[in-house]
């Protein structure tokens, strides 16, 4: 036990700088995946089949990629086609679009739960598609998605490890770094993994508090 402690003395501060890393992919890929997926989710229900279909596919399409896959693509072979990312900037831009597909259900699921009739109420009003989503829709969803979207961010703050595989030096590649150079594998990836659960477990408590707090609201 004191080896132990004695070793996360000497490799908190080299992890630490890890999690830095490791939070700005976290952050960057949900402000984008929240964007893309929402605007998936509005072509999903416009009513507009060309627009549903396309979205439709791209969804799904995103959904049978596996994200390490995407990653790749985006940092070894865009390069081929002019457009050279830095591994930040693509790791941010991978995991925010592969799990816009993810945000993108969420979101649909949260519209098509709202009685169609409010929809039928706004129209009759004189309200538009546009409308009716900004005023009367979407701020109902909102509150039913809040949840999962919660759960979403958890599984994006993990996945952001992914993003080590292409020379990120987030917390899992700081990690791998000193393992490889020290042979501590015990100590290294047991603080790996204790910093991780220290980022997720106030989130995973900010998901039970709001299943509770608006699963009580939608009982009422």
């Amino acid at each position: 036990m004191q080896t132990f402690l004695r070793d996360a003395t000497q490799f908190l501060p080299l992890l630490l700088q890890g999690i830095k890393f490791t939070v700005i992919v976290a952050l960057g890929s949900l402000a984008l995946s929240t964007v893309l997926g929402l605007v998936w989710a509005l072509m999903r229900v416009s009513g507009i089949g060309w627009l549903a279909t396309t979205a439709k596919i791209v969804v799904n399409t995103l959904r049978g990629i596996p994200i390490l896959v995407q990653l790749f693509y985006i940092y070894f072979v865009l390069p081929e086609f002019g457009i050279a990312l830095t591994a930040l900037q693509a790791a941010i831009i991978g995991l925010g679009i592969a799990y816009s597909a993810y945000q993108s259900e969420n979101f649909r699921a949260g519209i098509e739960a709202i009685d169609h009739g409010q929809i039928e109420a706004a129209q009759s009003i004189g309200m538009g598609w546009g409308l009716t989503m900004r005023r009367v829709i979407l701020p109902q969803a909102i509150r039913l998605v809040l949840p999962p979207y919660g759960n979403i961010m958890v599984m994006m703050l993990k996945d952001s490890s992914q993003a080590s595989t292409i020379t990120v030096a987030e917390l899992t590649l700081q990690g791998t770094l000193i393992a490889s150079s020290t042979f501590k594998n015990m100590t290294v990836y047991t603080l790996v993994a204790l910093l991780y659960l220290a980022m997720c477990l106030p989130l995973m408590g900010l998901v039970s508090w709001l299943e509770r707090r608006f699963g009580k609201g939608a009982r009422r």
